[in-house]
């Protein structure tokens, strides 16, 4: 990917406009070219711009991002072991203007798709990192991080198994849904705030965040 097309999705999710502007004012004509061809080409070829917000959440947490839909979302290594460390990115963004009547708030929620006890089981032997992410328009409002074998959280996905597949895999059978919100991991030990937007911020998107987790964020704005 162009590198200055990274930078600029970072920077649209964590600067002001005003400063966006400014830089992009900056750029020549040939690579302002080179950045919306870019951008156009990795909008239009996945349909709700995940991809993007993905980006986004890897490289401010600071891994590597792996564009393949298969797969964990990013990579790093550890600077202390050498082992590299696995990432599985649940962004989602809540849109102001969108036309849905009951568009539920930022609660510090994820989803795994096509979920199945194989694919649980691998995720518990490899333990990856979580990186939950909430946006409003495209704005980045947080990122938390916590390990995949926290108790709480398996026990979750362990329901939701459960309740599709109660007797084990079944070809051509997932679980669509296995979802969870903030109150599955609040309490895990590895529980961290890789990215919380600046108070102003998060007053202005105030009403789009469930009590919880905006009490939770603005004490880690502090």
């Amino acid at each position: 990917m162009n590198k200055d097309l990274e930078q600029l999705i970072i920077d649209y999710a964590t600067k002001e406009h005003t400063e966006i502007s400014g830089s992009l004012i900056e750029k020549s004509k040939d690579n302002l070219v080179s950045i919306l061809l870019d951008l156009l080409t990795i909008y239009y070829n996945d349909v709700n711009s995940s991809a993007v917000r993905e980006l986004v959440v890897a490289k401010v947490a600071g891994y590597q991002s792996r564009s393949e839909k298969l797969g964990y979302n990013g990579f790093r290594q550890n600077v202390l072991t050498g082992a590299v460390e696995q990432c599985e990115i649940k962004p989602r963004n809540f849109r102001t203007n969108s036309s849905a009547k009951n568009q539920s708030k930022l609660n510090g929620d994820g989803n795994f798709g096509d979920y199945s006890w194989a694919r649980f089981q691998r995720h518990q032997e490899e333990n990856p990192n979580m990186l939950v992410a909430g946006f409003v328009d495209g704005r980045l409002i947080y990122i938390f991080q916590f390990s995949f074998n926290e108790r709480t959280f398996i026990s979750r996905l362990r329901k939701r198994l459960e309740d599709a597949l109660p007797n084990g895999d079944v070809s051509g059978r997932y679980q669509r849904n296995a979802s969870f919100t903030f109150k599955n991991y609040q309490d895990a030990a590895s529980l961290e705030t890789i990215y919380t937007a600046p108070m102003q911020i998060l007053t202005k998107v105030k009403s789009y965040i469930t009590g919880s987790v905006f009490n939770y964020l603005e004490k880690a704005a502090e």
